[in-house]
């Protein structure tokens, strides 16, 4: 992510003017800047393995990488992943038709590696199981065989299982965090944890709901735009078409989560002019495969029938020679899209569950009409037998799942009239609670989150070191 991102609202207005950003759209800066962040980004990527190509090297625009990433100082961790055939028949089409593609960077070991710490990844099988399992190469950037290893080697740090966090305790004052009182799922039983600092490190909506359950903060109200916490949550939206060649084999198997081939002329490409389109942000496109797996990938042309002896010959004869075309795009924050605590329903602990209303307004709208656009137009350019073509997505619905990319309800701001916490990860009500993860994003990027997790994360831990010397406000 870049400062199209963290600066977001300055820079569309500078280049759109004010009226350009909806009424109703709550973007803000995040107060923090790219410069800020990218050594951040550096030490997570060797952290976690991530293999890529650099498009933009201390200001220089590097062949065969993305030429609209900000300037990095050094290149990934590790080279790219190997294309599968259709991601090479995209990147093709793709630069056919003027674009610029290139492989994306992903947390896969493309060859064995040790990251400074130590920790030790095997190289990618492609095997075909990336996403929502675990790797038995190590090939992944996961915290199970990477961060969490090395924090049980240090004596003075414990984790505890099978554990539920359900309140931070503050003082008499509210101006302090004290603890966290949990429960031992095992048997119920309840504890107090007592401590001198607490980092609610507890997922996007997981961090929110704490802060809600604990009464740390102003609830965010929708109506009269008081209160914060709970305020932007954001999603995600897309397109995505599929495309048929008889005779063709991709061998869909063989392939891993991150191994598409992406184009970001539509996103990170701060020179595409929205004002045609009316929309706020953007959408990148990528082809390729991310799995194979027989009972999940079904993949057949429109028309068919849903079951019966049709669909099973459909499904036999297109599974071997599909492939896609997909977009992800990015969601802007907006008053009625939020977080708070549902009124009726309850958890195993009597407390009221987290509820969230969201649904896509007319900005994903635009940003869907135009990229669907785009994917149809590369995708008749490769002249399939075939073509599923892509369409905006008009309402979000949780099924069937999509992604975890959930993002807002504790966003970081330069103020505590504007955030929850300040560009340190650091809650402006309590100096000794910080807030990691994806719930501090003022809004959403079509890129995923986990880049700018990591990085804010790294930073804030830097910035925790200060304050256990001088604990107080940060800003």
């Amino acid at each position: 992510w870049n400062d199209t991102e963290f600066k977001v609202r300055s820079m569309y207005e500078e280049r759109y003017g004010k009226s350009f950003i909806p009424a109703d759209m709550t973007i803000q800066d995040w107060g923090i800047t790219y410069s800020e962040l990218e050594p951040y980004y550096e030490r997570f990527e060797r952290t976690a393995a991530v293999s890529g190509k650099a498009g933009n090297l201390k200001g220089a625009r590097q062949p065969g990488g993305n030429v609209f990433e900000a300037p990095r100082i050094n290149e990934y961790a590790l080279p790219p992943l190997v294309a599968t055939q259709a991601g090479d028949m995209f990147r093709t089409a793709a630069t056919n038709l003027g674009y610029n593609p290139f492989p994306a960077p992903t947390a896969n070991a493309s060859r064995a590696y040790t990251n400074p710490d130590g920790a030790k990844f095997g190289a990618c099988q492609y095997c075909g199981y990336c996403e929502r399992f675990g790797c038995e190469a190590n090939a992944k950037g996961s915290p199970l065989h990477t961060v969490i290893p090395l924090a049980l080697k240090n004596p003075n740090f414990e984790l505890r299982t099978h554990t539920w966090v359900t309140k931070v305790l503050k003082d008499s004052t509210g101006k302090k965090v004290t603890g966290v009182l949990y429960t031992n799922t095992n048997n119920g039983e309840e504890y107090e944890q007592p401590a001198g600092m607490v980092v609610l490190c507890a997922y996007a909506i997981n961090n929110v709901h704490l802060m809600l359950l604990s009464s740390i903060g102003e609830p965010y109200n929708p109506d009269t735009q008081r209160g914060l916490v709970g305020k932007n949550y954001c999603y995600q939206t897309g397109a995505g078409a599929t495309l048929f060649f008889e005779g063709r084999h991709f061998n869909p198997f063989m392939s891993t989560g991150g191994s598409n081939i992406r184009m970001d002329d539509f996103h990170a490409n701060f020179d595409f002019d929205r004002g045609k389109y009316g929309f706020v942000g953007g959408a990148t496109v990528g082809g390729g495969m991310t799995n194979g797996r027989p009972i999940s990938y079904r993949p057949v042309p429109g028309g068919t029938p849903q079951w019966g002896t049709a669909w099973k010959a459909a499904t036999a004869k297109w599974y071997d020679s599909a492939m896609q075309i997909g977009s992800s795009g990015s969601v802007m924050a907006n008053r009625y899209n939020y977080y708070d605590l549902d009124p009726t329903y309850k958890n195993a602990f009597g407390q009221p569950l987290m509820r969230m209303t969201f649904d896509y307004k007319e900005n994903e709208h635009k940003i869907g009409r135009q990229i669907a656009e785009v994917i149809n137009n590369i995708a008749k350019s490769m002249n399939p037998t075939h073509m599923n073509r892509a369409g905006m997505r008009e309402s979000w619905t949780v099924v069937p799942y999509q992604s975890t990319h959930n993002t807002g309800g504790t966003i970081m701001g330069t103020s505590p009239g504007n955030s929850v916490v300040n560009k340190h990860l650091q809650s402006w009500d309590c100096h000794n609670l910080f807030i990691m993860g994806a719930s501090v994003f003022p809004h959403n990027s079509a890129y995923n989150p986990t880049g700018p997790v990591g990085a804010l994360a790294y930073r804030a831990v830097d910035d925790i070191k200060r304050y256990v010397k001088n604990p107080s406000a940060l800003v």
